[in-house]
Parts: structure tokens; sequence; C-alpha cells
């Protein structure tokens, strides 16, 4: 490794990420399921709004959410994987400093987007199920696009702190992050300044968004299965609670992991760091990959929409 990586400096111009460090032997054989897991990520994350964008009858609040969510799965996945298989394939190890805090704006914004979008889709199907008549007008358009709006702002302004700062600190340490990303914890660690409120405030984030986010979900799957058990019938209990099965598994799809990722880099303390971060990439492609295949088989209207569209092509 050249001196330059260990001599003192402010501001470097590069940063070197090193991948899953111990397993360097197996980076390609690592790449081929993460390649697959991104691929099919992409295909079903555009396939989605297409479908929503061709169907008239899909311009519904739950399908523009849908849209968000897969629009968010995207760039989530695409601001990771792309460096990620460079590192695999062709040992490019080596990230601008600009591109690693627009890396980890990205990775952050999005990952508290998402939330915010399982929190809209709750109350989407909290109005849909508990005040059906009034539906279309709580939620028209202009009460979407304002959630849509509020969703992206707070991912924006809550994220915007970790760049700022992280740009004005002085990293004499190293510039190497034994990451296969710029993770905005890997990057705090190198830096040789006083981070204690920048981590105070990164754990406020967590607790804010991890905590709340799945609380105000909580409260509409409370009220939402008070109004299904209201139900006369059986089957109306089963075909109501079956229209929010893609959300629950969606939202589950999501927190999971990132419970897991979370508890294992807080009190994992004597699991190798490979295992860290093998986990933490896995956890940035499981939701994408996952969500299309969730919605595309469980959503009625848009499996008969995409099976209409090939069956009329091959006809």
């Amino acid at each position: 490794m050249s001196d330059s990586n260990t001599t003192d400096f402010t501001n470097p111009s590069t940063f070197i990420l090193l991948g899953i460090p111990g397993l360097e032997e197996a980076h390609v054989w690592i790449s081929i399921p993460f390649c697959i897991m991104y691929i099919i990520a992409i295909l079903g994350n555009f396939t989605i709004p297409f479908i929503v964008k061709m169907e008239k009858s899909l311009h519904e609040p739950m399908y523009y959410f849908l849209c968000m969510l897969a629009v968010t799965d995207l760039v989530l996945s695409t601001s990771t994987l792309p460096k990620m298989l460079s590192i695999f394939w062709f040992n490019s190890k080596e990230i601008d400093f600009s591109a690693c805090l627009a890396q980890m704006y990205f990775l952050h914004c999005f990952l508290v987007t998402e939330s915010g979008i399982f929190v809209a889709m709750a109350f989407d199907r909290y109005v849909a199920i508990c005040d059906p008549l009034r539906h279309s007008v709580i939620l028209a358009d202009s009460m979407v696009a304002k959630i849509s709006v509020a969703v992206v702002l707070r991912g924006s302004i809550l994220v915007l702190p970790y760049i700022l700062v992280a740009r004005q600190w002085p990293y004499c340490r190293t510039n190497i992050i034994p990451h296969s990303y710029c993770e905005h914890m890997a990057v705090v660690k190198l830096a040789c300044a006083e981070t204690h409120v920048s981590n105070y405030y990164s754990l406020s984030v967590v607790f804010y968004v991890f905590g709340l986010d799945p609380f105000f979900i909580a409260v509409s799957y409370t009220q939402i299965l008070r109004a299904i058990f209201g139900l006369p019938t059986k089957d109306a209990r089963l075909k109501t609670f079956g229209t929010c099965i893609s959300h629950l598994c969606a939202i589950l799809v999501f927190y999971i992991p990132c419970l897991f990722s979370a508890l294992t880099y807080r009190f994992g303390k004597n699991m190798a760091p490979r295992f860290h971060i093998i986990t933490a990439s896995i956890y940035l492609l499981i939701p994408p990959m996952l969500n299309p295949i969730i919605y595309g088989v469980r959503t009625k209207q848009i499996r008969d929409r995409l099976l209409r569209r090939f069956t009329h092509k091959r006809t």
C-alpha cells in the first residue's frame, strides 16, 4: 500500500474500499449472487412503475406509493452495488472523496425515505379499510403528492448533517475503509476529530426513524385489525386482510434484516468483521430484490396486468 494511505492529510482526494477483508480470494464468487440479486432488483423495480403507468386502473394512492418504493429501491441498490461489483471483479478499490460522501448520503437518505414510504402505505391501508367511503377524498392526488414530498424531504434533511460534518473533519489516520461501501460509521472511525456529537445525532436519527416509524405502522394495523375482526363474515375478513398481506411482507423484509444488521453491529463484537460487512451488504439488496416479487405475486391487479401484457405480446 502506498504511503499516501497512511500519511497525515486533512481532506483526502480518495478513499480505499477493501471490499470484504479476509475474503479477497473469494470476491469473484461472492459477486455472483450479489450480481444476480441486483439484476432481479433492477428488472423488478423498473417493471412495477411501468405497469402502473400503463394501466390507468392502477392510478390509485396504493400504487403511487408502490412506485415510490420501487424508485427508492432502485436508488438504494444502485448507489452501492456497481462500485461493490467493481471491487469484486476489477479490484477497483479507490473512490473519490466526494463520491464517497455522495454514496453515503444516497444510501442513508433513501433508507430513511423507504421507512417513511412504509408509514405512508400503512396510512393508505388504514383509510381504505377503516374509512373506505372517504378514501378517495382523504387520499386525493394532491394529498398523496404532499405526503410523498414530506417523506423525501424528511430523509434528505435528516441525513444532510452526516455529510456536512463528515466533509469538515480532518482525516489524519488513514483513508482505508474496511468495508464494501461508504457506510457512515465506517467513515466516522477514520476521522481524527471529536465525533461524539455526530455519533449521538446518528443514533438519535436511528431511534427516531426505526423507532417511531414501526410504532406508527403498528398503530395503523391495530386499528385495521379491529376493523377486520368487526366484519360479519369470515370471507369478508380474509378478503380484507388479504389486501394488507403484500404490505406486511414488505415491512418484514425491510425491518427484520435492518434490525438484525444493527444488532450484530452493536452487540456482535466477537464476530468476524467480514460477517458484519456481508450482512450489511446483503441487507441493501434483499428489500430491493424481494419487494417487486412480493407485490407482483401477491397483488392481483399487478399480476393480472403483467400476465395480460406478456400473453398479448405472444399473440
